[in-house]
């Protein structure tokens, strides 16, 4: 294994080889060759940061572990422990000091609210030429749904003409995709 580390010889920070690991790490410089000492770098604490996780109308109380100095943001995905369960989550709130915020440190962070990404219900509108029939398609939060192409929920069989994302966005032209876990509506012809 290598690291980054100052020699001593060459007075510079250079590559180096790591020897022998105890209380301090023994290396050796890969430019001149000398063995010297290091302090041993410092094991970042991991903490156990509460994570309420969404799907569809329920929430369930779970944990993500988080270094201390890792920085967390809205969107990040995650993976939360529920129990005996470990899932996938998407960073949806940070709850700080009270507040909600954008991005936050792990340490400062009180609560992490998510959503569910592993398996997601995309709800679409479907249009048969006289009424808009509701579907939900249960799908991985991974999989594409693309603008133009067919596809099947029970019985109905619709061809996508739009996609709403939960930014905001409207994906209008054919051949564009989005991730299922990023779709808050699709809207399509029933074919």
């Amino acid at each position: 294994m290598k690291t980054e580390s100052s020699c001593p010889v060459c007075r510079d920070e250079t590559a180096h080889d790591i020897l022998k690991e105890g209380t301090d790490v023994v290396v050796r410089c890969t430019v001149c060759g000398t063995v010297h000492r290091i302090p041993r770098p410092k094991e970042p604490k991991t903490l156990v940061v509460k994570a309420i996780v969404s799907h569809e109308q329920e929430s369930h109380v779970c944990s993500v572990e988080l270094e201390e100095n890792e920085r967390c943001a809205v969107g990040d995905m995650l993976v939360a422990e529920c129990g005996e369960e470990v899932m996938g989550v998407e960073v949806t709130a940070i709850e700080r000091s009270g507040v909600r915020v954008q991005k936050a440190v792990a340490e400062e962070i009180e609560t992490l609210w998510t959503r569910l990404v592993e398996q997601v219900v995309v709800k679409a509108s479907v249009h048969d030429g006289r009424r808009t029939i509701p579907v939900y398609v249960a799908s991985a939060g991974e999989t594409d749904f693309v603008i133009g192409e067919l596809y099947q929920a029970g019985s109905i069989r619709f061809r996508i003409t739009r996609i709403k994302l939960r930014d905001g966005a409207l994906m209008k032209k054919e051949g564009w995709k989005a991730y299922a876990r990023k779709i808050k509506r699709i809207y399509g012809i029933r074919s």
